[in-house]
């Protein structure tokens, strides 16, 4: 009977001791969820904020730009090209943005510096950097070279490490910033003549993934973007090698089809919603999607398929020169089929509209 007692309060005991603990961790959960919330409410408004958006004189970055200063954000480009600067700098105060534009080549950690402090003395504190910039050489690996790997990764991949190890202290400091890193479907998927690029955007993803877990206990978030084909009007200043016109053929044709791309403008909203609600990822693009998602379930097959599109595409021509769309037009890209995409050109200064 005794030990029988002894058993039953044992029990009692650990149900009591097991009870407690869950009461315990249940009310440390609900404490740290009120700090979370309170925090979102308190920092969730983009209003007055200060975002710095790399590679923002066009394509994306300049729709993302009008984009963070119709939410009521102060805004600062940077590009390396003074004049398309100042046409994007006049597009966007035209709207009524407060803007600076800063030259800066994002290959020289000088020109970061000199940026962020320009930038800080403008309008104090960035709270949202935006690392945007990037350059794409399209063609088969056999027409590329290492320095065409070391180019892109010295604009894709550092171009992201140095802005982002430039405001990671003051935003550490003041317990609060928003990083936001556009990669692409690229740096999930490795697809066929763009591999240079693929790398660095595989790099790129490590980076913000990774920053994301070691940054966030300081209070400072970090949205990995992973675009697909969008309508940017990109496609006119991306460099192609090998067969120059049939490179530049299909990429015009994919990144201008409305079936294959979304518009620059939906996908700088989508990206800018992303960054006030404060997602940790963000596809856009319902093929980019349905692409990441067959891989991560089937890489192998996906590897395969694209080997068998890769069979499709222009052979390689040896290595040769590099040159723009612009400079490879064909009366294939000249057509209506991309119509579209010279409208997006004009639309986000890829192409200087005569007067």
């Amino acid at each position: 009977m005794n030990t029988r007692n002894t058993v039953l309060g044992g029990l009692a005991a650990g149900a009591i001791v097991a009870g407690a603990a869950a009461g315990l961790g249940v009310a440390l959960l609900g404490r740290l969820a009120f700090k979370q919330l309170q925090r979102w409410r308190e920092d969730d408004d983009l209003l007055g904020k200060t975002v710095l958006i790399t590679g923002g004189s066009r394509g994306l970055g300049l729709a993302l730009a009008e984009e963070f200063a119709r939410s009521g954000c102060k805004v600062v480009i940077c590009a390396r090209k003074e004049e398309e600067l100042q046409r994007a700098r006049q597009q966007l105060e035209d709207m009524g943005a407060e803007v600076r534009a800063i030259v800066c080549d994002l290959t020289r950690p000088g020109d970061i510096e000199r940026m962020i402090r320009t930038a800080r003395e403008e309008f104090g504190s960035i709270d949202v950097l935006v690392n945007n910039a990037g350059i794409i050489s399209v063609g088969p690996l056999l027409s590329q070279t290492v320095e065409d790997f070391q180019e892109s990764m010295n604009v894709i991949f550092w171009g992201t490490v140095h802005p982002t190890l430039a405001v990671l202290p003051e935003m550490i400091q003041r317990g609060t910033g928003r990083i936001v890193n556009i990669t692409s479907i690229g740096g999930k998927v490795s697809l066929p003549h763009l591999l240079p690029y693929n790398c660095a955007k595989f790099a790129a993803v490590g980076f913000s993934e990774g920053l994301h877990a070691e940054v966030g206990k300081f209070g400072v978030h970090v949205l990995t973007v992973a675009p697909g084909l969008m309508r940017t009007g990109s496609h006119i200043n991306a460099s192609f090698k090998g067969q120059q016109k049939q490179e530049y053929g299909w990429f015009a044709l994919a990144g201008t089809n409305p079936a294959l791309s979304v518009s620059a403008r939906s996908a700088a909203r989508q990206i800018v919603s992303a960054t006030r609600r404060r997602q940790t990822e963000l596809i856009v693009g319902w093929q980019a999607k349905l692409l990441a998602g067959i891989h991560g379930v089937a890489p192998g097959l996906t590897t395969e398929a694209l080997a068998m599109v890769n069979r499709l595409m222009p052979a390689a021509n040896g290595v040769g020169e590099k040159k723009t769309g612009q400079e490879s037009e064909s009366v294939l890209t000249r057509s209506p089929l991309t119509a579209l995409g010279r409208s997006a050109a004009r639309r986000y200064n890829q192409v200087r509209v005569k007067a």
